[in-house]
């Protein structure tokens, strides 16, 4: 049975340059789909996904204002706008994505233990802090991939050094951070 392979992007900030290279690790890496945990910000930087050879999926972040550009740009490219909260199963993995603005919602829908693999963005810091494994118990795992946009001095929020994203492997249910080179 083929097994497939996730990419996991989230507050890409209209960095075109990080959006670009993520999307070569992508492609390189042959990923059936590309979950986006939201903050896009410009509409726009939604269609360099065409180059993607996956299916997009995404929601809302706090950063995302242009809503009706937004959903034209998913549309544009044929990609899958799941709104403020998604969910989707591959693979018999049920994934929840929510950008992760609202802590206390972000624990409800842990605790609610209906998804196996909650995605979000939102804090620019990736979680958890290693690659690993998902192990198959009760708990929801939380992916954060942190923030896709690079450093920069005139942004007061704390970004790392480097934008990262996550490739997940669901034949041995394994995830993997990979580093943005800008």
């Amino acid at each position: 049975m083929y097994r497939m392979k996730i990419g996991i992007i989230s507050d890409t900030h209209d960095d075109i340059e990080n959006v670009q290279e993520a999307i070569q690790i992508f492609n390189k890496n042959k990923v059936d789909y590309v979950i986006h945990a939201g903050d896009y910000v410009f509409p726009g930087i939604i269609k360099e996904f065409k180059n993607l050879n996956a299916k997009l999926i995404g929601v809302l972040g706090n950063n995302d204002g242009e809503k009706d550009g937004i959903l034209k740009s998913f549309i544009e490219i044929d990609g899958e706008f799941k709104g403020d909260l998604g969910e989707i199963e591959i693979d018999g993995i049920k994934f929840g994505i929510y950008h992760g603005t609202n802590s206390r919602i972000k624990e409800i829908i842990c605790r609610s233990q209906k998804y196996d693999i909650l995605i979000c963005g939102h804090t620019h810091k990736k979680e958890p802090q290693n690659s690993g494994t998902i192990k198959n118990n009760k708990e929801t795992v939380i992916l954060n991939p942190g923030s896709a946009h690079r450093k920069s001095v005139s942004i007061s929020r704390s970004f790392e050094d480097t934008g990262q994203i996550i490739l997940i492997n669901t034949e041995n249910k394994t995830y993997e951070f990979a580093y943005l080179s800008k």
